[in-house]
């Protein structure tokens, strides 16, 4: 066995490398930045065929015929499939409430459905072909908003619901409604010596993912089908496909895919059961990829929302009352909407100390396009809202508007308007001061040495639009509260395999799970996970797929938190199996094995002093020690649907911004200079990876502050913009500096004492733009985004 001698003590050069709290790189980087990285769109098989679906043109019709004859007559084509070529009587789908068709019947209820798909040995054959499908609509008036859907001779998006939200809303075309009551309002109304209310309006935005949705479905000899695919949730891609498929889930073998971003978009289904369809009707592998146009209609967007907010205050600057009712716009489809509306209701007050409010939060069917999850969930639209009313109180009260939210911060023990304690750390007064206390950039950072204006500096930038003239700056200031992980009594858990053996001489740990790698980098921090766990070097992460144990989705801000959370409670238990091992082999050799704590480090049997036992090769030798096993968060409980109490969430992530614009007043041109923020992260596994999440959720929120709307137009529900050409995002020259200070206050309910942290940032981004905005000009600005004609009047 080669262990002889006394024990020895561990040297630094042989300590594990890579483990938590360290930068690694991500083993994805460098394939990704050449253009070497494999995507679902790449994927590519022998005698494949390509899928193509054909969309509605309308927004709401019955469909009266559909004529597929002369599509199916088309050279190359090899099978057109419409509603009635189902194989099952299950032919809806959804996350929740199943109520998506996976092909129209009977009506579309919005621009874009999916009406028929084709199979054909080339992408433009099956282009063509699709187009020669006839369709015979009877246009049907369209519902837009609140007011024509709500109406008592309102046309029912959805005839005959019997899902278990219906009972507890006021009319069917609400999907849910969830109401926050604590205290009385009206009569704390009556200590505020101030009170402000505003109408806020949120625009319609998409995920804008770079890689669209694409999958590859691969008929088995065994009637199965196997499916290679982007998405953020394999087994709830899995639950929804099977019974469409009418298969058990064991013959729906799933594998991810190379995924191309995600930020809620790919948690809904898009192609994946037309791939399985067309492939079980053909034999044949078949390859669906959207283009962009298409991508638009395939997936679901964030939430439009209507809010109007009510605060009251005293003179000496405290909160006494708030008051609210969120509207969202959910689409033809539920999606994610009830859970949306959840986490827009429970943290709609902010990180704020008030005890009485009276919120609604509702979310509508109507017949524009499905929206559902987005990064921020719900609470993106609120903190919008109640950010600009904290700043309305501020100048009423003539307070400094940091100072004011100062006063008013939540923190630690804090009792939430749902009845919740906030059981671990609420640092929003230190967040703020330290986005506040840094330097400001200098002002007229365009001009150069030589006086000559650096246009790029400017509002308009390359455009060449002005050198100066007209060009005001503004500073605004935003904090946010954001849930992390699935709430309202949901069993969120997540799986985890991990196997440790010796291969060529060396310890190496397999790491196998479901979790969906959208570029979030939790590949990366699987393996820094086990490296500290147990103590090797060398860290295998297996493919992610379903014959594996659930993951759960990549959103949330769950999956640190809750695979990782499974990695390590795996790896715990490994380590705990690979020192039996040990004690059974090498346990005579010295005592520590009995009564030391023992640790596994640089690929030895340690104790915590340090002393080497053994190496971990002598004590696996030929053994391999191989467990999956589940791992939950705390339990929740859902609100209740009368006066929304209940210990709904699991942790709360808190980040405020600090940001400075330049405008442009004469032509209402924006040039955000610089977006500060800071974050509380618990615990930074990967502190470059933290820095570059916060950088990322930034930069989303400052894309829908100035610039990112999904144009749907009201006469008709049709998408004006669906393209990178009209629907614009950031672009480097659009996105400022972000300096990131990041706070490490622990959990102790957390692995590690993390905190979930890729959506906070996303919320209070967005309100500090346009913060300094209104800085800058003196306009109330109500509506997000901001369009040049809001800032001219014209």
């Amino acid at each position: 066995m080669g262990v002889t001698g006394s024990p020895t003590n561990i040297q630094q050069g042989s300590k594990t490398k890579g483990g938590i709290g360290e930068s690694t790189l991500r083993p994805d980087g460098t394939l990704k930045v050449t253009g070497e990285f494999a995507y679902s769109s790449d994927m590519w098989h022998e005698d494949m065929l390509w899928g193509f679906t054909l969309r509605s043109t309308t927004a709401h019709a019955e469909i009266k015929s559909i004529d597929v004859s002369e599509a199916l007559a088309t050279s190359g084509v090899y099978s057109v499939l419409t509603y009635d070529d189902l194989p099952t009587g299950m032919k809806n789908y959804g996350l929740e409430i199943q109520d998506t068709p996976v092909l129209a019947h009977g009506k579309v209820r919005h621009h874009g459905e999916p009406v028929a798909i084709v199979a054909a040995d080339h992408p433009e054959t099956a282009r063509r072909a699709a187009a020669k499908i006839k369709i015979e609509y009877a246009e049907l008036p369209v519902i837009t908003d609140e007011a024509s859907a709500t109406a008592p001779d309102a046309l029912l998006i959805h005839e005959g619901r019997d899902d278990h939200h219906i009972g507890h809303v006021p009319h069917p075309n609400i999907v849910h409604r969830q109401p926050i009551i604590r205290g009385d309002a009206d009569k704390a109304a009556e200590r505020a010596d101030v009170i402000v209310s505003g109408d806020y309006v949120f625009g319609m935005q998409d995920q804008a993912f770079l890689g669209p949705e694409s999958g590859l479905a691969v008929p088995a000899e065994d009637g199965g089908v196997d499916l290679y695919v982007a998405t953020q949730w394999l087994h709830s891609d899995l639950r929804q496909i099977a019974p469409v498929l009418g298969l058990p889930e064991d013959k729906v073998r799933m594998t991810l895919s190379g995924v191309g971003g995600a930020f809620g978009g790919r948690e809904d289904l898009s192609m994946q059961i037309h791939a399985c369809l067309l492939a079980l009707r053909t034999g044949k592998p078949v390859k669906i990829v959207y283009n962009r146009f298409e991508s638009f209609f395939g997936h679901v967007h964030r939430h439009p929302a209507k809010l109007h907010y009510e605060h009251g205050a005293t003179k000496d600057g405290k909160l006494t009352h708030m008051k609210c009712r969120i509207v969202l716009d959910g689409g033809a489809y539920a999606s994610a909407s009830p859970a949306v509306v959840g986490n827009a209701s429970s943290l709609a007050v902010g990180p704020y100390v008030i005890e009485d409010v009276d919120i609604e939060a509702i979310a509508l069917y109507t017949n524009n396009p499905p929206c559902g999850a987005m990064r921020g969930f719900g609470a993106v639209q609120a903190c919008f809202a109640y950010e600009a009313q904290m700043d309305k109180l501020a100048a009423k009260l003539d307070m400094d508007p940091v100072e004011f939210r100062q006063l008013n911060a939540m923190e630690q023990g804090t009792r939430l308007p749902t009845g919740q304690i906030c059981d671990s750390p609420a640092p929003v007064v230190e967040l703020l001061r330290l986005v506040k206390s840094r330097p400001l950039p200098p002002e007229q950072q365009w001009l150069s040495a030589g006086e000559e204006a650096d246009v790029r500096a400017l509002p308009g930038g390359l455009s060449n639009t002005t050198h100066g003239e007209g060009v005001v700056r503004g500073v605004g200031y935003a904090v946010g509260l954001k849930n992390v992980g699935f709430s309202e009594g949901f069993d969120d858990y997540s799986t985890a395999r991990v196997r440790m053996e010796v291969i060529n001489g060396e310890p190496v740990a397999t790491v196998h799970t479901a979790m969906a790698e959208v570029g979030q980098g939790g590949v990366t921090v699987h393996a820094q996970i086990v490296r500290t766990e147990l103590g090797v070097n060398q860290v295998t992460i297996h493919p992610a797929d379903t014959q594996v144990g659930s993951a759960g989705s990549t959103s949330a801000s769950r999956q640190t938190y809750m695979t990782g959370g499974a990695v390590k409670n795996t790896a715990e238990a490994v380590r705990e199996k690979v020192l039996e091992i040990g004690r059974a082999k090498l346990g005579t050799y010295h005592p520590a094995w009995a009564t030391a704590e023992l640790l596994l480090e640089g690929g030895k049997v340690v104790t915590d002093g340090g002393e080497v036992l053994a190496d971990l090769v002598d004590v696996l030798e030929d053994e391999a020690v191989d467990l999956e096993l589940e791992w939950r968060h705390r339990p929740t409980v859902p609100f209740d649907l009368v006066t929304g109490q209940g210990d709904g969430h699991v942790q709360y992530s808190f980040a405020a911004h600090r940001a400075v614009v330049e405008v442009d007043t004469e032509l209402g041109l924006v040039k955000v200079i610089e977006l500060a923020v800071a974050q509380d992260v618990g615990k930074a596994l990967n502190p470059l990876s933290v820095v570059g999440q916060i950088q990322g959720g930034t930069t989303q929120g400052l894309g829908v502050a100035v610039m990112e709307e999904i144009i749907v137009d009201p006469k008709t529900a049709k998408v004006r913009n669906p393209s990178f050409t009209d629907y614009l995002i950031p672009t480097i020259l659009d996105t400022p500096t972000i300096p990131v200070d990041v706070l490490e206050l622990a959990d102790e309910h957390a692995p590690y004492g993390l905190r979930g942290i890729g959506e906070a940032p996303t919320l209070s981004s967005t309100p500090a733009v346009l913060a300094a905005i209104r800085n800058a000009t003196g306009l109330e600005l109500n509506r997000t985004p901001v369009r040049p004609e809001h800032l001219t009047a014209t």
